[in-house]
């Protein structure tokens, strides 16, 4: 049985470069959500919700194994970020986040192996979160990067983006910042961190 890599399907936005944004168009794809806000690295909710992102993937992956025999190798985490000031996430005012933690599913993964899914989740332990839930995104145009890093030092590539490679492209925000995490951060040393950072734009 062949295992689909979704990152390999669509390679050309998981393997972005790392020194200029990459100008590329993003199909609509469907995930796995969970929504809150927060510091993620001292908020509860956001532990929680990772959780049960990747029970519920993982439940959705054997599911279809099982049952429409195709097979799968969960996507990476990602999570779109927004504040009130969009310049808070480069002074990484952490504490003014509002974020949507999800993991992407491929087309063939229907709503109901989704509910299978949380039900076996439901079976094992009692805090679903109120906004999980399976949905598409669209975020069409987008600009993004391949930040080699901590978290922390994100705030100059996207000072840049902000205030320089958007408006030399007449660009302003169509949607929240976007991040797709490549490294597992408990096992990666901070400064080898792999995060694209993308931006879905329209003209300004």
């Amino acid at each position: 049985m062949e295992k689909i890599d979704l990152k390999r399907q669509f390679r050309d936005l998981y393997h972005p470069p790392t020194r200029d944004f990459a100008d590329i168009v993003v199909p609509p794809m469907t995930f796995v959500k969970v929504d809150g806000a927060g510091d993620p690295n001292t908020a509860a909710a956001y532990r929680t919700a990772v959780e049960w992102l990747y029970g519920v993937s993982y439940a959705m992956k054997f599911a279809a194994k099982a049952t429409l025999s195709r097979d799968y190798v969960v996507p990476p985490l990602e999570a779109l970020w927004w504040s009130d000031d969009p310049d808070s996430f480069v002074r990484r005012e952490k504490d003014r986040w509002h974020w949507t933690v999800m993991i992407m599913a491929p087309d063939f993964v229907t709503p109901a192996l989704f509910e299978q899914a949380v039900a076996k989740m439901l079976a094992k332990r009692d805090d679903r979160p109120p906004s999980l839930r399976f949905e598409p995104l669209a975020e069409g145009r987008s600009l993004q990067i391949l930040h080699i890093g901590s978290y922390d030092e994100e705030g100059p590539v996207l000072h840049r983006l902000h205030d320089t490679v958007m408006p030399a492209l007449n660009l302003t925000f169509a949607g929240p910042h976007h991040e797709i995490y490549l490294s597992d951060p408990r096992r990666t040393a901070p400064a080898r961190l792999r995060t694209i950072l993308r931006q879905p734009v329209r003209p300004a």
